[in-house]
């Protein structure tokens, strides 16, 4: 039964794979079944995971083994994910804006000391490196400072870029295509890492083509 159960899996897996890929010819039903199991999938996943990993520790558990005037603050919560769900309903739909207020709110706020303290510090301090001797490394820090102070400049619009400014904010651009080209190529070989796993699958476990 394991063996019968492995071969149809991977058949299964191979012919979404090659649903998915059929896309690269034209839009056809084959790959739109594809995307759609997969979103359904994923979807499903998604409800189960939050709700056995989420709700149930974090929610359910604490409020029915914990014991105090503790625990009747869940409810907080708990009322205002059931609110949320009345925005599946015309009438009460305004009701769903103030859980949502709260938790854009929340987020907001999150984010904002995750980005300083995860982003925003680390860069800072990243940026305020020794520069002494004449070495790689010295060399190295004085481009990657050379290239945050010249990057900065080139946002500054409160002056038109000429003279010094302007020649500096040519230098950011620099900075910055560069950035960009390193992260747009970053992206596809991670894209191009996937398709030859996918290839591999067909061609390795689906065909047994190669070992």
């Amino acid at each position: 039964m394991g063996s019968l159960g492995m071969i149809i899996g991977t058949w299964l897996a191979g012919f979404l794979t090659l649903a998915i890929l059929s896309f690269l010819y034209k839009d056809n039903p084959f790959y739109k079944l594809a995307e759609h199991l997969y979103v359904g999938v994923s979807a499903g996943y998604w409800l189960i995971y939050v709700a056995f990993f989420d709700v149930e520790p974090m929610l359910v558990t604490p409020f029915m083994e914990e014991t105090g005037v503790e625990k009747w603050i869940l409810i907080v919560p708990a009322a205002l994910g059931v609110i949320m769900l009345s925005r599946w309903f015309p009438k009460t739909a305004w009701l769903s804006r103030w859980p949502i207020a709260f938790t854009v709110g929340v987020g907001a706020g999150l984010g904002i000391t995750a980005n300083l303290q995860g982003y925003v510090v680390p860069q800072v301090q990243a940026t305020l490196l020794p520069m002494t001797g004449f070495n790689l490394v010295s060399l190295n820090n004085l481009i990657l400072v050379v290239g945050v102070v010249t990057t900065i400049l080139y946002f500054y619009f409160s002056k038109a870029h000429k003279g010094v400014l302007g020649v500096t904010a040519k230098i950011g651009i620099v900075f910055i295509m560069v950035s960009f080209g390193a992260s747009f190529g970053y992206t596809l070989m991670a894209r191009i890492s996937l398709l030859i796993g996918r290839l591999y699958f067909l061609l390795s476990d689906l065909l047994r083509v190669i070992d």
